[in-house]
Formats: C-alpha cells, sequence, structure tokens
C-alpha cells in the first residue's frame, strides 16, 4: 500500500475521531471507550497495511 494511501486514511479516521468527540453527546466514559477501541482498530490496520502484524502474532515467549 502506498505511503500516501497511508497518510490519508490516519488522516480520514482521524478527521472522523474528532467529529465524533466534539459534535456527538456521549458520556465521556463512552468516548473513551471509542477512542481505545478506534486506536487499536487502526494500529492493528497499519501493522497489517505494512506487513507486520504476521511478526506481532507469531512472537512467542519463552521456550
Amino acid at each position: 500500500m502506498p505511503l500516501l494511501n497511508l497518510v490519508i486514511v490516519l488522516i480520514v479516521v482521524g478527521v472522523a475521531l474528532y467529529l465524533i468527540n466534539r459534535f456527538i453527546p456521549m458520556a465521556s466514559s463512552i468516548k473513551t471507550i471509542l477512542n481505545i477501541v478506534v486506536v487499536i482498530a487502526v494500529c492493528v490496520w497499519l501493522l497489517q497495511a505494512v506487513g507486520l502484524w504476521a511478526n506481532v502474532t507469531n512472537f512467542r515467549i519463552g521456550r
């Protein structure tokens, strides 16, 4: 995936999350959960997009 596409997707997700947090009335606990879920989803997607997700899922601790 080209770097420009990654940057555009990250900007769109960031702006969407900002608009949701700013203009949709929600309890702060729900906003916090939403932010955490979106950040984790974007991190997983980004790792998959650059091809590092297989390294994370195959990581072993110990023997």
